[in-house]
């Protein structure tokens, strides 16, 4: 089997994760925990960073301290994992699906702006694959009309814009560390931010409501969560972050050997990166813009030979679990029947790439 992604762990994971399990205990209890949070704000360029038991925990904690409710409205594209959508409606607010751009596979400016209500209360940008959103422009667009701006970067560290890391242009972001994301603490997310009384917030929601300027111990003075992470998740997440630059080109040279092999076919497109971009190629996706609907005929095919790719994200609106129609978002629906993700795991071989591509090849000419 070539599976579609598994995490790169080495020796040196395993001396960070053995140190934490022998000497983690006690007043040492928070150390790499501590030590993550550090590292992880400087290397993405935030002021604050807050190690979570998953990024969908760091988006429920964000969207509760920013005080996101019943009767808000909160933007976010069709395209999106359950995940993304979950906290809105945790937090009693009503999600307000939107369409897709075919050149991005992100959220589409336009379609934010024509969705935006009185009760409009944030926009949710995902970066999906490694994909870079219009981030500049939407928070220009969420500053005109006073909305918040949450990044789903889940999907992207690495991603950046003239250098800036993506994820850190809204009000909050938030990463994930999954088993199959770029660096991983098995599971586990980030929260990040430059707003201090947020932040604060955050923290405290994350602690059982607790304060840590609260001089009686053990009293809490809000009702709150506990999505926190382990020492133990943090020390992998140390050692892992520690190799982030060479994870993130070894996938972009992944994503080069698909894309080189792919250019000549006509209306075939995968993962983006426009001028002064880097995009992280968490995912290679293939995109096959035709007509004819073949993703699971091809998913089929390389399932018959042991190679394990898989759909892209369903539309939200397709699961039938949200009020919203689905005919309104024809371009997330367009491309997901259209749409794979390869296999990219950090050590895949050159030639397991070419079985991949070869197989793709073989069921392309036979059948478009």
């Amino acid at each position: 089997m070539i599976p579609y992604s598994k995490p790169s762990i080495t020796n040196f994971e395993h001396q960070y994760v053995y140190d934490a399990v022998v000497n983690g205990w006690g007043e040492d209890c928070f150390h790499y925990i501590d030590k993550f949070e550090k590292m992880f704000s400087q290397k993405v360029g935030s002021l604050f960073a807050a190690a979570t038991s998953s990024c969908t925990g760091a988006l429920q904690l964000g969207m509760h301290a920013l005080g996101i409710s019943k009767g808000d409205e909160v933007i976010l594209a069709d395209i999106n994992w359950i995940a993304t959508v979950a906290p809105i409606i945790h937090c009693g607010a009503k999600p307000v699906f939107v369409d897709i751009s075919l050149e991005s596979w992100c959220i589409s400016k336009n379609k934010i702006e024509r969705a935006i209500t009185k009760n409009t209360k944030a926009i949710i940008v995902t970066h999906l694959y490694g994909n870079i959103a219009k981030i500049k422009e939407i928070v220009k667009i969420a500053e005109a009309n006073d909305i918040y701006v949450i990044e789903d970067a889940a999907e992207a560290l690495g991603s950046k814009i003239d250098g800036r890391q993506v994820g850190t242009f809204g009000n909050f972001g938030v990463f994930s560390f999954h088993g199959t994301k770029m660096i991983t603490t098995g599971e586990g997310g980030m929260f990040v931010s430059n707003d201090p009384e947020l932040f604060e917030k955050v923290c405290v929601l994350n602690n059982h409501g607790r304060s840590t300027k609260e001089p009686r111990h053990f009293w809490p003075t809000d009702i709150g969560y506990k999505f926190k992470m382990s020492n133990i998740q943090a020390a992998l997440g140390c050692a892992q972050l520690q190799r982030l630059d060479s994870l993130v080109k070894r996938k972009r040279e992944i994503l080069n050997f698909y894309k080189n092999f792919f250019k000549d076919y006509e209306n075939i497109q995968m993962n983006i990166e426009p001028n002064k971009t880097i995009n992280s190629s968490w995912m290679p996706t293939l995109f096959i813009q035709r007509e004819k609907e073949i993703r699971n005929g091809l998913l089929e095919c390389l399932k018959n030979i042991n190679i394990d790719a898989r759909p892209t994200f369903w539309p939200l609106t397709s699961t039938g679990l949200f009020d919203q129609k689905s005919n309104q978002n024809k371009n997330s629906y367009f491309w997901q029947a259209r749409s794979i993700n390869l296999p990219s795991y950090h050590d895949i071989t050159e030639e397991n790439q070419e079985m991949v591509c070869e197989a793709v090849k073989g069921y392309l000419d036979k059948t478009l």
